[in-house]
């Protein structure tokens, strides 16, 4: 039995967005041309913006789409300001997009510490937006934007926020949380990978990372990748209707899923623990067994899980993300991350929880083992 348990890299894509974009692909026509061929197009990619708009809560026209997050992040970042500020947690297509930005720390269980966001923000001189996530990939550790919000625009500054982790799994209504731009990927939802979309609020105009043609109101050169776009607005409007359900749902495997493997290895560690966190989402740590090893172990097994972010797969250097909660390099390379989905069961929880706590004991027989001997 394979068993998928790394929803945060990407979710398996919803079948009625598979036929929506089959159907999309089956069409003739670019959605820039004024004849007929080109307004059926044009027309299945305003229906498409109108279901993301409606995601997040704003009109059709505040909807930008691009090639995916890392363009949407790089687009908030690189085209409002002078200056970006950015959390010690954010996704590397948010810490790369502006190598010089300041950094906001973070506690032990990785939320922002707002009174250093007001410290740093004190005397601001000049445009700057400031770039906090509203949930870890890693962790799943949800932040409190709307008061971060708050504190951003009190000091004068613009906010962004990446919701990318967090569309499909909590409400990402941009009015409630605050921000001023916000991003989104449709294959974190049950969306096809390679399209996503920069959520830009009334008056604000990036100024545009490719420039060439008059798409996307001039904000986003480029003919519309229209299979992408028809599936990430089904994926959008299947998850307005289907979020409440899957919270109630993972939070319960989650949460047993954690006590049976803390009953198994009592020194392992659930890394943001202390605060609340999406619900399908759990990085734990066992002692003395490198992430990759737990990986690569519950792989033979049939079971997929993650070393930190996907993005990152293939780096042995310790999670940035746990580095900056305060964890010692040997805490942060013995992390994975396991991500429920929709259609996770129970028993396939049953099945990580048996090959997990068997490299534990096998870790603790090995353990006692060399003590002996010594």
């Amino acid at each position: 039995m394979d068993i998928y348990l790394d929803h945060n890299a990407t979710t398996p894509v919803l079948p009625q967005a598979a036929a929506a974009m089959a159907d999309a692909l089956a069409r003739t026509g670019n959605p820039s041309s004024v004849h007929r061929f080109g307004r059926l197009v044009r027309r299945s990619v305003d229906e498409a913006r109108e279901s993301v708009a409606a995601l997040a809560g704003v009109s059709a026209a505040n909807v930008v789409f691009t090639s995916g997050g890392s363009e949407a992040n790089n687009l908030a970042l690189r085209g409002v300001a002078d200056r970006a500020f950015v959390s010690a947690v954010e996704h590397a297509s948010v810490l790369d997009a502006v190598p010089d930005a300041d950094v906001i720390p973070v506690d032990g269980n990785g939320v922002v510490d707002r009174a250093a966001l007001k410290e740093i923000l004190a005397g601001l001189d000049g445009t700057a937006v400031v770039s906090v996530m509203l949930a870890n990939n890693e962790t799943g550790v949800i932040q409190p934007v709307a008061e971060i919000a708050e504190i951003v625009h009190a000091a004068g500054a613009l906010f962004h926020c990446d919701a990318i982790q967090a569309a499909g799994k909590r409400p990402v209504d941009m009015r409630d949380l605050g921000a001023d731009l916000m991003s989104l990927s449709a294959h974190k939802f049950g969306g096809p990978q390679g399209i996503g979309a920069l959520v830009v609020r009334d008056g604000l105009d990036p100024e545009p990372l490719i420039r060439g043609g008059g798409q996307e109101r001039r904000r986003r050169a480029g003919t519309e990748n229209v299979p992408g776009i028809v599936g990430f607005g089904v994926a959008a409007q299947h998850e307005q209707d289907a979020a409440n359900d899957y919270s109630a749902k993972l939070t319960g495997l989650r949460d047993d899923m954690e006590r049976r493997l803390l009953a198994a290895a009592p020194d392992a560690v659930i890394h943001g623990a202390g605060v609340e966190r999406l619900a399908n989402t759990s990085c734990i740590g066992l002692p003395g067994v490198s992430g990759e090893i737990q990986v690569m172990t519950l792989d033979l097994a049939g079971v997929a899980v993650s070393a930190g972010s996907a993005c990152s797969s293939g780096k042995v250097t310790p999670s940035h993300v746990l580095s900056a909660m305060g964890r010692d390099d040997e805490a942060a390379r013995s992390a994975v991350r396991v991500s429920l989905g929709a259609e996770t069961k129970a028993e396939q929880i049953d099945r990580f929880v048996e090959v997990w706590s068997d490299m534990a004991r096998r870790r603790d027989t090995g353990a006692h083992s060399r003590r002996s001997v010594a």
